[in-house]
């Protein structure tokens, strides 16, 4: 059973080829549009790499643009192979080259379609990953004399300004551990020796944040000290201010912002696979149509054009045996010998001893 055959005269097979030709110069461009969202992804993932504790969650770009210089190279295969549809003396070169075209391009719609899964499986790893990484930077803080640690505070104070958010989960994780270096603090002073004092670490703990959580939104100048305490500041109530400091975690905020970026290429990554799938189809097609004409010796002839020769668990049960042939005949013993050749040779030698006389006793 032929799967999905057409028919096809010269002048359809040459309308085939030049829509074929435009198509594929539209997925060379989406391939090139696929590997520069895989280097902005890249890129926006190693700008807060110094907050994040693994990088699992690069694989997504990575994907994208392996996939997009793939893309660029077959599709671009595809375009020659339409200009040499039409000669006769140049189109049976491509003849082995398409099968391994075909894989090539089926191989890449798949790795598309894992992108788009990966992009809402990875959240729960994300997350995690900015958990933990933005915990450790807010306990790095300080450290801005320690070496490999010198630009955490700017890190985290860029950060926190530009996503406008503020902590791990809110604002309190700060009150949690000593982000004021102890370069900056004199320890004669009665205030500093009753914190550290009333600490069981030892450390210097306060209910303030940094500059960079405060809200510009704010109507009352920023209050960064002494939240919790309402007689510190006139016209204070610690549980309605809400306005004057960030009320988002920025690792909600971090999330949000890469699940946009990976979500949204969603529909376009999508939208490269369908165009993909067409000029796989289109190209299978043209491939047999012109395949058609030649075996009948007239080139410019009528013929027909089809999807599979034979039915689909045909075709797989086809593919596969000569999958296996393929690994059969690749397997070699460590002498270098074949292992077909070595068992015809031991059959070939049985027949001979089977077939020997028995001499007599």
């Amino acid at each position: 059973m032929v799967l999905l055959k057409m028919k096809f005269n010269q002048q359809r097979r040459v309308r085939l080829a030049q829509g074929l030709w435009l198509l594929s110069w539209l997925a060379v461009m989406c391939g090139a549009f696929i590997f520069c969202l895989g280097v902005y992804l890249k890129t926006e993932l190693l700008r807060r790499d110094e907050v994040m504790e693994n990088t699992e969650i690069h694989v997504v770009p990575n994907i994208l643009m392996m996939v997009g210089l793939a893309s660029i190279g077959t599709n671009w295969v595809a375009t020659r192979v339409c200009q040499d549809s039409l000669d006769a003396s140049r189109f049976p070169r491509w003849k082995v080259l398409l099968l391994a075209w075909f894989v090539v391009a089926a191989l890449l719609c798949c790795l598309l379609l894992a992108v788009v899964v990966l992009s809402y499986v990875l959240q729960g790893r994300l997350e995690e990953s900015l958990k933990v990484g933005l915990r450790n930077g807010i306990r790095f803080y300080k450290d801005t004399d320690v070496p490999g640690r010198c630009f955490q505070k700017e890190t985290i104070d860029r950060l926190q300004m530009e996503f406008r958010c503020c902590g791990n989960n809110n604002f309190k994780d700060w009150f949690e551990v000593q982000w004021v270096s102890g370069r900056f603090l004199d320890y004669t002073a009665q205030e500093v020796k009753d914190r550290i004092r009333s600490n069981v670490d030892g450390r210097y703990l306060l209910d303030g944040v940094p500059f960079s959580c405060c809200n510009p939104a704010s109507p009352r100048p920023c209050l960064q000290y002494h939240l919790t305490d309402n007689r510190a500041h006139f016209n204070y109530d610690y549980l309605s201010e809400d306005l004057n400091l960030y009320s988002r975690g920025c690792r909600q905020a971090l999330t949000d912002y890469y699940m946009g970026l990976m979500n949204s290429t969603g529909p376009g990554v999508l939208s490269v696979i369908l165009i993909q799938i067409s000029v796989m189809l289109s190209l299978r097609y043209l491939q047999t149509a012109v395949e058609g004409a030649m075996a009948l010796e007239d080139p410019e002839g009528d013929s027909e054009g089809y999807i599979l020769e034979k039915g689909v668990k045909e075709t797989f049960e086809e593919v596969k045996v000569k999958v296996l042939t393929m690994m059969k005949l690749a397997q070699v013993d460590p002498e270098g010998v074949p292992v077909d050749a070595e068992a015809e040779k031991a059959a070939d030698t049985t027949a001979e001893k089977a077939a020997s006389p028995t001499p007599a006793s």
